[in-house]
C-alpha cells in the first residue's frame, strides 16, 4: 500500500510538471522560460502557509502535510516592473528529499524555511543551504526564513543567530509570521527587488515580466528510480 502511494504522488508530480511546463511557453516570449523559485525546509516549519498566506491571504491552523510539491503563482507589482513567478513548495518528509533537486536545480530563487521555535530545524536548513550551494548556480538568490515568529515565548534560535548565517552565504534574512502575516510580502518583494538586479525581466506580450535564468534553458526532469 505504501509502495502503491509514493507511486501514484510520483505520477501526480510528473503531470503537474508538465502542465506547468505548457503555463509557462505560453506566458514567455521566445523559447525562453519563465522564473520559479522554490520553498524547502523541514516538515511543519510552515512554508505551505507562508505561500498561502501570500498567493490567497488565508492561515490554517491545521494543515495537511504537502505530498511532494505543491504550485502557486503570484504577480508582484514593484517599481521596476509588474513580475510574475511560479513557486514550488516542497514537501519537508525525508522521503521526499530526493525529490527536492527537481524544482531547486535552475530555480532564480531558493526560500529555506525553519521554525524559529524548533532549533533541529535551523540545524537542518543550514544543510539546505550547503546543498543548494553544490549547485553552483551563481544567479541564485537565497532567502533565509524564521518562521512562526508569534511564537517568541518558545524561541529556540536567536533571530541574531540566523541573521548571522544568512550573511556568511550571501542571503536574505526576515524572520515571518504566516499566522500574523509578519514580514510575509516584504519577504517576497525583497526576493524580487534582488532578481531584478541579478538579472533584469524581459517584458513579454502581456506587458508581465519574467525572470529568467540567462545561463541555459530550463528544463524539467521526470521521477526516475
Amino acid at each position: 500500500m505504501f509502495l502503491c502511494t509514493d507511486i501514484f504522488s510520483e505520477f501526480i508530480l510528473t503531470v503537474s510538471i508538465k502542465i506547468s511546463q505548457w503555463q509557462w511557453r505560453d506566458l514567455a516570449t521566445g523559447p525562453s522560460t519563465p522564473n520559479w523559485w522554490v520553498l524547502v525546509g523541514d516538515m511543519g516549519t510552515g512554508k505551505t502557509s507562508i505561500v498561502l498566506r501570500l498567493v490567497k491571504g488565508q492561515f490554517y491552523t491545521n494543515l495537511e502535510s504537502t505530498i511532494g510539491a505543491a504550485f502557486f503563482t503570484q504577480i508582484l507589482s514593484l517599481s521596476e516592473a509588474t513580475v510574475k513567478f511560479d513557486i514550488w513548495d516542497t514537501a519537508g518528509q525525508e522521503r521526499y528529499h530526493s525529490l527536492a533537486p527537481m524544482y531547486y536545480r535552475g530555480a532564480a530563487a531558493a526560500v529555506v524555511v525553519y521554525d524559529i521555535s524548533n532549533k533541529d530545524t535551523f540545524t537542518r536548513a543550514q544543510k539546505w543551504v550547503q546543498e543548494l550551494e553544490k549547485q553552483e548556480n551563481l544567479n541564485l538568490v537565497m532567502a533565509l526564513v524564521g518562521n512562526k515568529s508569534d511564537l517568541e515565548s518558545h524561541r529556540e534560535v536567536a533571530a541574531e543567530e540566523g541573521d548571522q548565517f544568512a550573511q556568511q552565504h550571501g542571503m536574505i534574512f526576515v524572520e515571518t509570521s504566516a499566522k500574523t502575516t509578519l514580514n510575509i510580502n516584504d519577504l517576497f518583494y525583497q526576493i524580487a527587488k534582488r532578481l531584478a538586479t541579478v538579472s533584469p525581466p524581459p517584458r513579454s506580450s502581456s506587458g508581465i515580466s519574467n525572470f529568467q535564468d540567462n545561463k541555459s534553458q530550463r528544463k524539467f526532469l521526470c521521477c526516475s528510480g
